[in-house]
C-alpha cells in the first residue's frame, strides 16, 4: 500500500511540480525543525524542593557527612584528634583487633592485594579501607607512628598490623617522605666505643713479626695447633711425588 501511494505521489509530481515542490519543502522544513527541537538542550528547571521532612533530613546529613569527608581530605591529621576518633578506637591503633576473614584457624601468610576492586569492597576490608576517614599521608604523623615500633623503628608486617598490600605501599612510601622532610626520626642502633685498635690485637693480622731463631715457630699461636694425622696422610699420599 505504502510503495502504490509514493508512486501516485511521484507521478503527481511530475505532472504539476509547482504544486507540489512547495509542499515537499514545507515537510523538509518541518523534519529540521523537530530534529533541532530533540537535539537543543532542556530548558532550566527549578530543582523541586521535598516537602517530606524524613528526606529533607536524609539529605542534610549526606551533605554533612560530605563536608566532613571533605574537610578531613584537606587536613587529614585532624580525624585523629577528633571525638569521633576516640568514640571508634579510643587510644589504641587503628590496626588493634582486626581479623581477617579467611579459611581455617590459621590466617594465610600474606595479606590481600588490595580490599577495593572496580568499586567493590571485599568483604571486612583492611583497617584503612575501612574507614574513609583514614588517609595515608606524609604528614600525619600520628597514623604513620601507630605502624612503626617505638623501640626498634622499623615498619610492622603486613601479617601483623591486616593492612592489605596496596595500602601498606602507600604507607611505607609516606614514612620514607616523612623522615625525609623531619617529620619522624630516624632510630640508628648505639654502638659504644672503648677506643682500642682491633686490626693489631692478633699476630696473623698485624704487622710481620721478624724471623724466629732455630727451633721456634713463626708465630707463637702456630705452635699450639695439632694437626688431625689422618688429614696429614692424606696430603702426604697426594703430595708424594712432589715431597723428597
Amino acid at each position: 500500500m505504502a510503495t502504490s501511494l509514493q508512486n501516485v505521489a511521484r507521478l503527481l509530481q511530475r505532472i504539476s511540480p509547482s504544486v507540489f515542490c512547495p509542499l515537499l519543502t514545507r515537510q523538509l522544513c518541518l523534519q529540521r525543525v523537530t530534529a533541532r527541537a530533540w537535539l537543543a538542550p532542556p530548558p532550566l528547571v527549578p530543582p523541586i524542593r521535598p516537602f517530606c521532612k524524613a528526606t529533607a533530613l536524609e539529605d542534610d546529613n549526606t551533605t554533612q557527612a560530605f563536608e566532613e569527608l571533605s574537610r578531613y581530605k584537606d587536613k587529614p591529621w585532624e580525624y585523629l584528634e577528633s571525638e569521633e576518633y576516640t568514640e571508634l578506637y579510643g587510644s589504641n591503633p587503628v590496626w588493634a583487633g582486626y581479623r581477617r576473614n579467611h579459611k581455617g584457624g590459621i590466617p594465610p601468610q600474606k595479606t590481600r592485594k588490595t580490599c577495593i576492586r572496580g568499586g567493590k569492597t571485599c568483604g571486612n576490608p583492611c583497617p584503612v579501607c575501612r574507614d574513609p576517614n583514614i588517609i595515608i599521608h606524609h604528614q600525619n604523623v600520628k597514623l604513620l607512628q601507630q605502624f612503626i615500633s617505638p623501640h626498634s623503628g622499623v615498619v610492622y608486617d603486613p601479617t601483623r598490623t591486616g593492612v592489605c598490600m596496596k595500602q601498606q605501599k602507600r604507607l611505607n612510601q609516606a614514612i620514607h617522605m616523612a623522615r625525609d622532610h623531619g617529620l619522624l626520626p630516624f632510630q640508628i642502633a648505639h654502638v659504644e666505643f672503648t677506643g682500642e685498635v682491633y686490626s693489631n690485637s692478633h699476630d696473623a693480622v698485624g704487622f710481620t713479626q721478624p724471623p724466629p731463631l732455630s727451633g721456634e715457630t713463626w708465630y707463637k699461636w702456630y705452635g699450639q695447633l695439632i694437626p688431625d694425622e689422618k688429614e696429614v696422610a692424606k696430603i702426604k699420599k697426594l703430595y708424594k711425588p712432589y715431597l723428597k
